[in-house]
């Protein structure tokens, strides 16, 4: 699935409503700040997916027998200084990650295989913290039942962030509800903390046809992180996603004159739809 970056980005604040005279108005409640880190972290973990199933399709074109060689601890990193990316396949056996097939992708989107050779204890580092945090998302999503993507980055102190979102199902629908979301250790083989958040239940929409949806988050105050992912990752499937929240909606509109893409986060009237009565949606 093509992920297209955005090529701008423009948050709006509106507050519905007019204020009875005499009532001092305080401003947008809106927390953009937060908002905006989601955006920049979803939009780098788009920009990891493509190049996970672009190397991906890549792989399993190759010879049958390299992909014996391949467990689940496959992930991606990100080289900013030459531009681009490597992806790495292989599995863990006895603590170590033994790559199977190491991909390169440049800015313009050429696949390279290479034999570089890289970092074996921070290898070792990236497999074992998707493992661990592999092992925590299953006591929330059994194995075998909705599939989630993983995604990994090891930031500059040597620790790791792995993020796990539900993936396309196979049956065409977009599942939302639930994130996995995790720091590690430098070894990977303990989660320092957890801000994952899971709905009762995975819920989800066929991706066809085409037509507004709505992600229900209305017993929060703010978007998720899982929530703008999955807008920027579906946008061309549906005509409008919006999150709702307790106090505000989000959405992702297109300019059709350019092309180009602006955030619009619209703060509910709770005067006029206290949080105990929610406005029905489409």
């Amino acid at each position: 699935m093509k992920i297209l970056t955005l090529s701008l980005l423009i948050t709006v604040i509106s507050v519905c409503g007019s204020f009875a005279q005499g009532t001092k108005e305080t401003g947008p409640n809106f927390d953009i700040v937060d908002f905006n880190k989601k955006v920049e972290t979803a939009e780098w973990l788009v920009k990891y997916d493509v190049v996970a199933w672009k190397t991906t399709d890549v792989l399993v074109a190759q010879d049958k027998a390299e992909l014996t060689k391949l467990g689940p601890e496959w992930f991606c990193i990100e080289d900013k200084g030459k531009g681009l990316w490597h992806a790495l396949y292989g599995r863990i056996e006895a603590g170590t990650y033994n790559v199977a097939v190491h991909y390169l992708m440049d800015a313009a989107g050429k696949i390279t295989k290479t034999s570089e050779k890289l970092d074996q204890k921070m290898l070792d580092g990236y497999a074992a913290a998707l493992a661990t945090a592999r092992v925590r998302l299953e006591t929330k999503v059994p194995k075998g039942s909705v599939k989630f993507n993983q995604y990994i980055r090891r930031d500059s102190d040597g620790t790791f962030e792995v993020w796990m979102m539900p993936a396309f199902q196979t049956n065409g629908v977009a599942v939302f509800g639930g994130e996995g979301i995790y720091r590690l250790n430098a070894a990977g083989d303990k989660i320092t903390s957890d801000s994952s958040y899971f709905q009762p239940a995975l819920r989800g929409f066929q991706a066809t046809p085409p037509r507004e949806i709505w992600l229900n988050y209305s017993e929060l105050e703010k978007p998720t992180l899982g929530s703008v992912f999955f807008v920027l990752y579906y946008k061309e499937y549906f005509t409008s996603i919006m999150i709702d929240n307790a106090a505000s909606t989000s959405t992702l509109i297109k300019d059709p004159k350019n092309g180009e893409y602006m955030w619009v986060n619209i703060e509910k009237d709770l005067r006029e739809h206290p949080p105990s009565v929610k406005p029905k949606k489409p």
